[in-house]
């Protein structure tokens, strides 16, 4: 209240079921990222539940989970690169609502349908990368490898 936010703006859910706190995401415009450490499962809980993620690209593992994420879904335009270009794309997403639309649009469809919520090909990806590696492991010979998605 102090900061001009109205109390009753402020929702503090207790736990519940997972496809109840996943709908929570609903009604959440955007998902202000953490630098710089990012979310990780909450960041893809919150793009499953169609809830838009803003994350500034960071220059660790930690600090760049949610890119992966959001390049993964097919939303790499909310991937800034530095605190600045983050916080003018947050006002600027504030102030529109079409583009917001446009955000859970892509989530709902396009983005629904991205390697980053395809767990059966993820898991054949996975499988072949392991079976890669027993492979090398096996004949001696190590090498960089990329496993193509099946």
């Amino acid at each position: 209240q102090a900061r001009g936010v109205a109390p009753e703006r402020l929702v503090f859910a207790r736990h519940r079921p997972n496809a109840d706190y996943l709908a929570l995401y609903r009604h959440a415009d955007l998902f202000l990222d953490t630098w710089p450490y990012n979310a990780h499962t909450t960041a893809s809980d919150a793009l499953w539940g169609g809830c838009p993620v803003l994350t500034v690209l960071g220059s660790t593992f930690a600090g760049r989970v949610a890119a992966s994420l959001l390049h993964a879904v097919g939303l790499p335009e909310l991937v800034t690169p530095s605190i600045a270009d983050y916080v003018a794309r947050a006002v600027a997403l504030a102030r529109d609502d079409a583009q917001r639309a446009r955000l859970r649009a892509h989530l709902a469809g396009p983005g629904r349908e991205s390697a980053l919520f395809d767990t059966a090909r993820t898991t054949r990806a996975l499988e072949a990368a392991y079976l890669t590696m027993v492979a090398q492991h096996r004949s001696g010979v190590r090498a960089a490898f990329s496993v193509a998605a099946v």
